[in-house]
């Protein structure tokens, strides 16, 4: 009797605040091994090395003349590779909310006009809505995990994407998540801008391949890299004609921004919460 009087509370502050101490394996394979089927391609205006459109004219929707999106063979198995000549990406047909993505990715050597001699980036775009090319007219309007060298697990919002995130001040134009911090809304029009910078570094050395995890649930989420939470977003939503509304659902994108990266194992499952191990600091 006196376990349950215990065990009870604790249930309870569970179902209240959506997380969840297990995860059942229900993986579903977006990315079948084979081909790109399932997800479409879109990429943006050629630019010169200054990042400048040239023509201002995007190359489209399932456009693809310079292979930018290919999949070659790696060590025996089918990979996804990103030369990231052009920025652009590619992103699954069908929504999702509610979700435990995982993918893996490693950097490979290539990297394309204003983006050299600077970190190679990519990024993990999530709850895509609205129109392609909204973004540097090479994405849609979506919250971004970020993959790029040293700062994997950054957020950015991308095209009206917003997030209220806890930080700490680090100077005047950067903030870092800590799960003590000030929650602060981060976005193109606010006084912190649309960047958070993750807490700690979980990144391998270049070449090896990387773990990323991304949980959603309800309004919130959670970046993880080779199993270190990165941050947690709270309040994902996004600025439409001048209105706050709720951003918890959409496509999934896989950006190309100049530079070579692959990607493998891209797997997704519904969830009922979010792991409380994660969301325990």
């Amino acid at each position: 009797m006196k376990f349950a009087k215990f065990i009870l509370p604790l249930l309870l502050c569970a179902v209240a605040f959506g997380f969840t101490t297990t995860e059942k394996t229900n993986w579903k394979q977006l990315f079948n091994g084979k081909d790109l089927k399932g997800w479409d391609i879109y990429i943006g205006p050629d630019l010169d090395d200054a990042g400048k459109p040239i023509t201002g004219i995007p190359v489209g929707l399932n456009n693809d003349p310079k292979h930018v999106f290919t999949i070659v063979k790696e060590n025996g198995e089918n990979v996804i590779r990103i030369s990231g000549e052009n920025w652009g990406a590619i992103s699954t047909q069908k929504e999702y909310e509610n979700y435990h993505l995982q993918l893996q990715f490693k950097w490979g050597a290539l990297i394309w006009g204003q983006k050299k001699g600077k970190k190679k980036d990519s990024g993990l775009l999530y709850h895509s809505v609205g129109k392609y090319g909204a973004d540097y007219g090479a994405w849609m309007r979506s919250q971004e995990f970020q993959v790029e060298e040293g700062n994997c697990g950054d957020y950015w919002g991308v095209a009206g994407g917003m997030a209220d995130i806890p930080v700490i001040k680090r100077s005047e134009t950067e903030y870092v998540y800590s799960p003590h911090g000030t929650l602060l809304t981060f976005s193109q029009g606010s006084k912190q801008g649309r960047h958070c910078i993750k807490n700690g570094d979980a990144e391998k050395p270049t070449g090896e391949w990387n773990t990323l995890d991304l949980y959603c649930h309800g309004d919130t989420s959670i970046h993880v890299v080779n199993g270190k939470v990165m941050m947690i977003l709270y309040h994902n939503k996004q600025l439409e004609n001048g209105q706050e509304l709720p951003l918890t659902k959409g496509k999934i994108q896989i950006q190309s921004e100049g530079a070579e990266i692959f990607y493998k194992q891209i797997k997704i499952q519904p969830i009922d919460g979010l792991p409380a191990e994660l969301v325990k600091q």
